[in-house]
Parts: structure tokens; sequence; C-alpha cells
């Protein structure tokens, strides 16, 4: 899959999320890149660039104050691997796709690493 589809394919898989939790994200922006950065690997102690299919990084929704969005806020952001996500998921990458974008959702809603995997992703 090119680079333009596989964006293509997140920015579906997006629009498909049912519209309360779509209507809900706010100030996040969906990132695709092919592998995580030398210092994302470095800072999440990973073994290589070829273990992490998607990260989440910013302020979830329920640890944002009063105080959030009074001055100017850098949106949060989640990364998508494709070359990671195209190795795992095979023949079912539209699926997988579809996992991980739900998985780092679930982090800017503000669930942990446990509950969003009990709750199936």
């Amino acid at each position: 899959m090119t680079f333009d589809e596989f964006t293509a394919a997140v920015e579906q898989t997006f629009d498909q999320l049912p519209d309360p939790f779509r209507e809900a994200i706010e100030n996040l922006g969906i990132t695709v890149e092919e592998y995580p950065t030398p210092e994302i690997v470095s800072k999440m102690k990973l073994r290589s660039k070829h273990e992490l299919l998607g990260l989440y990084q910013g302020t979830p929704l329920p640890s944002r104050g009063t105080w959030y969005g009074m001055s100017p806020v850098v949106p949060d952001q989640i990364f998508l691997y494709k070359a990671n996500i195209e190795r795992e998921g095979g023949n079912n990458l539209e699926e997988t796709i579809r996992e991980v974008l739900v998985h780092e959702i679930g982090h800017y809603f503000g669930m942990s690493e446990e509950e969003i995997r009990s709750a199936g992703y």
C-alpha cells in the first residue's frame, strides 16, 4: 500500500468511528510515519523501531482542567507507524489500522493500557 493509500485508509477509518466518539475529539492530530523516530525508540526503551504500531502523545481528555485552552495549546498527536502496521496486519490491514487507531484514541479518552486491552484493542 502506498503512503497516500495508507493515509486515506486511516482517514476513512476515523470517519467510520461512531459519531459520539468522533464528535468528542478535539485538538487532536493523526500523523502517519513509516517508523517511530530514534528518540521515541530510546524514550520508550524499545528494542527496535519495529516494535511500536502507534503512539498517543498529549493531555488525555479527562486530565484537561479548566485551564486547558486558556492559552494556545499544541494539539495532541496520534502517530501510526505504517511499516509496522503493514507487517502486523498482513491480509487484514484495514482491521489492524482500525485496532491501532482505536487503541490510541482510547488513550486520548484517558484509558489505561490495561483498560484498552480488556476492551479488545
